[in-house]
């Protein structure tokens, strides 16, 4: 049976105790911890031992992260190739921390490549170090900022790094939690209340699933009747290929209809390429999708040129289907085309929810979605 795997990532020297005392929480936990100094990590002969610290963390499923007032080793150079940095800018609105990326130490890099692949990170903050990050943030834009001598950090000049990397993860859009902590407990306690919650949400979220696939089969059983029923009744080979175009292509012409409501139409009647209809003329420029914890339903974010964007509750695999779907439709003759596109908009009612346009633009509205949920 695999055991589940959590990076614990710090600085070593200055931690050490609380590592080896966090590493027995985790074992008694019945896990297994992944650390660099335990001999957890392969260092590959071939490469740095930065790279393969890095490297480490695709086998591990979750990060515990602990801040403390060491800012550890800097991470060589090419570290920076193992990490997707133009894909990471946007999960957080800290934008400073990428004017010193080249200086970024190894933990950071390691917990960085967690964020890359979307998993769970729990932080920790020693609580002097909190304390200082809060007269740092009060200071920052001010001359004499690079003078302070902050009483929890061990190096003057690493103070920036340590405090504009702890505004990375406050600022991401998710999983942003930040603990602050004194002595051990204050650890075990919220690790033990967050994995047993996380656990509950997972098991509650199963049973939502097998709820929705229940009534997803009642539902494609009553379409499965009404279709048969439909092609039953239709004499004519034209208007059954018309009723058989409808149930297959409605979901790729309801979309377009939300994308570009006044050229979908248009667009159906051409036989342009896919990434052309959705990126030249659509003008979607960038997609995210949601790594977090929201519940049973994936979504993602299509983002216009002009940064104002479409909500899509379905994972990106659905857009995948429609570039299939759309290469199907080009290959039907330009009446059956018509008569499709008018069948579907005589039955559409403009309620496709899977997919919803947002008139503002993407910064904006996850500043305020990271406000709603400071004031909560």
């Amino acid at each position: 049976m695999a055991n589940l795997k959590i990076l614990l990532s710090s600085t070593c020297y200055d931690l050490s105790i609380v590592r080896s005392q966090v590493r027995s929480f985790i074992q008694k936990m019945g896990y297994e911890p992944v650390m660099s100094d335990n001999s957890d990590i392969l260092y590959d002969p071939r490469t740095h031992t930065h790279i393969s610290c890095v490297k480490e963390v695709e086998n591990c499923d979750m990060a515990v992260l602990i801040i403390g007032s060491r800012f550890g080793g800097e991470a060589i150079p090419q570290t920076l190739d193992e990490l997707d940095i133009e894909g990471l800018k946007p999960k957080s609105r800290n934008v400073k921390f990428w004017e010193t990326v080249e200086h970024i130490s190894v933990t950071q890099a390691e917990i960085l490549k967690c964020v890359e692949l979307g998993l769970p990170i729990f932080t920790f903050v020693d609580s002097g170090v909190m304390h200082d990050h809060f007269v740092y943030e009060k200071n920052k834009n001010k001359e004499f900022i690079k003078n302070i001598e902050f009483p929890s950090i061990e190096k003057k000049e690493t103070a920036q790094y340590i405090f504009e990397f702890i505004n990375f993860i406050r600022l991401r859009s998710e999983n942003n939690s930040i603990v602050e902590f004194s002595k051990l407990e204050d650890i075990e306690i919220f690790l033990k209340k967050q994995w047993a919650a996380y656990f509950q949400r997972l098991l509650q979220e199963q049973q939502n699933k097998k709820g929705e696939f229940r009534r997803l089969d009642f539902v494609a059983n009553e379409l499965a009747d009404i279709k048969a029923a439909l092609f039953s009744s239709i004499s004519s080979e034209d208007l059954r290929d018309t009723a058989s175009g409808a149930i297959r292509f409605r979901r790729l012409i309801d979309s377009l209809a939300v994308l570009a409501p006044d050229k979908y139409e248009e667009y159906l009647m051409s036989n342009s390429r896919w990434e052309t209809i959705f990126k030249s003329k659509i003008g979607i420029e960038e997609i995210i999708q949601s790594d977090g914890i929201q519940g049973p339903r994936a979504f993602s974010y299509l983002i216009r040129k002009d940064r104002k964007f479409f909500i899509m509750r379905y994972p990106l695999r659905f857009l995948e289907r429609m570039e299939g779907e759309w290469n199907e439709f080009k290959k039907l003759n330009e009446p059956t085309k018509t008569a499709i596109i008018k069948a579907i908009k005589d039955i559409s009612d403009d309620r496709f929810f899977h997919l919803r346009f947002k008139d503002k633009k993407f910064e904006d509205f996850i500043e305020e979605s990271n406000n709603e949920s400071d004031d909560d």
